[in-house]
């Protein structure tokens, strides 16, 4: 299987699969002297850990990271970055009586005609089990943007179902199980989810990532955009469907005067376009919306074939997330961290002497 790493100068690549002994990252191009524990990327493995809310998945797995290599006396040395999470939970037997049918919706059915056979245990690595190791890989880029460069990343669940969600309070977002930062929803989500769980049904949901400090100058105005790289970075998260940046899929809408994000000496107007022009940040808030397919392992009978293509019905047992969306938004930052930790390194070593005329307009 090839595709397994993303970047140029900050790069990552993820192994392991969802009942396999072990996940890992190895994290390539991490600049040297950063002080850098196990400790600073448990922080967010914890935000993305099963088990903790009955809202999500029941395994219980620790998610503890090891740090392999490419740290030495807590400040990272310039060399690959080896990180390792163990499995510790995984129940195969869950699969024993599905291992000869293809879930409908699932990779199964694709993964068979790509390679010829599959691992069934969890879907393998289709599982979303795999983004324990972005989200650690995600980590060390926070790090170093944070304290490097001042660039601070967060993001939220903005709609789940049929249930738009809006960003009245962002700190909440913290500190509830379903990432709101719209507190007042919080209720609603809590009986939307317990409906689903009676239903043995699942909902898609919509996760939104706004990063605040971005500088001008990211990206590249053609292949390399930087709007570009985050969409093909998003859309390489299990069960995404769609990616929009800014206003997103409302622009089809909007008319030039409305959408145009005017210039002020006090800054921008408007940022209707996300924090990106031409490819290229602008300075402003980036923010970008992905939009989570329902999730693919449910209760609610349905049809499929086995493996010799004959009928069959298909009811999936286990544990799994009624909806995804709920454990997505440490991924989508992490993701989104990964891709402007690369472009801060590309833009230092092609344009870190740049020096433009025209004053700095970030708002």
């Amino acid at each position: 299987m090839s595709g397994n790493t993303i970047g140029r100068s900050f790069c990552v690549t993820t192994f392991g699969e969802s009942h396999g002994p072990a996940l890992g990252a190895i994290v390539d191009g991490c600049p040297p002297g950063l002080e850098l524990s196990e400790e600073d990327i448990q922080a967010d493995l914890e935000l993305r850990r099963t088990g903790t809310s009955r809202h999500t998945s029941q395994r219980q797995e620790p998610d503890r990271v090891r740090i392999l290599s490419g740290v030495f006396e807590g400040r990272t040395t310039g060399t690959a970055i080896g990180l390792h999470i163990d499995n510790v939970d995984a129940r195969s037997r869950d699969y024993d009586t599905i291992k000869d049918r293809f879930r409908p919706g699932h990779a199964d059915y694709a993964y068979q005609q790509k390679y010829g056979f599959r691992d069934y245990r969890g879907g393998g690595r289709s599982s979303a089990r795999i983004t324990v190791a972005t989200v650690a890989a995600g980590a060390v880029a926070r790090k170093y943007l944070r304290e490097k460069s001042g660039i601070e990343v967060t993001g939220w669940l903005s709609q789940v179902g049929p249930h738009r969600l809006g960003c009245v309070d962002l700190a909440s977002a913290r500190g509830n199980p379903f990432f709101c930062a719209d507190p007042d929803k919080l209720p609603l989500l809590e009986d939307f989810l317990r409906q689903l769980r009676r239903d043995g049904d699942s909902a898609g949901a919509r996760v939104s990532v706004c990063a605040r400090g971005v500088p001008p100058g990211l990206g590249e105005p053609m292949f390399d955009r930087l709007d570009a790289d985050i969409a093909f970075a998003m859309m390489g998260i299990n069960a995404a469907k769609a990616v929009e940046i800014g206003d997103g899929v409302e622009v089809a809408g909007q008319r030039g005067s409305e959408h145009r994000d005017e210039l002020l000496p006090t800054g921008f107007a408007s940022n209707h376009s996300g924090g990106t022009l031409g490819g290229i940040s602008s300075g402003q808030d980036l923010i970008a919306h992905v939009s989570f397919k329902p999730t693919s392992s449910i209760q609610v009978p349905g049809r499929t074939v086995d493996v010799e293509g004959a009928p069959a019905e298909i009811v999936t047992t286990g544990r799994h997330d009624p909806c995804v969306g709920l454990r997505a938004v440490p991924i989508v930052e992490a993701m989104l961290l990964i891709v402007l930790m690369d472009h801060v390194l590309r833009h230092r070593a092609q344009c870190a002497d740049v020096d433009s005329p025209t004053p700095l307009i970030t708002r």
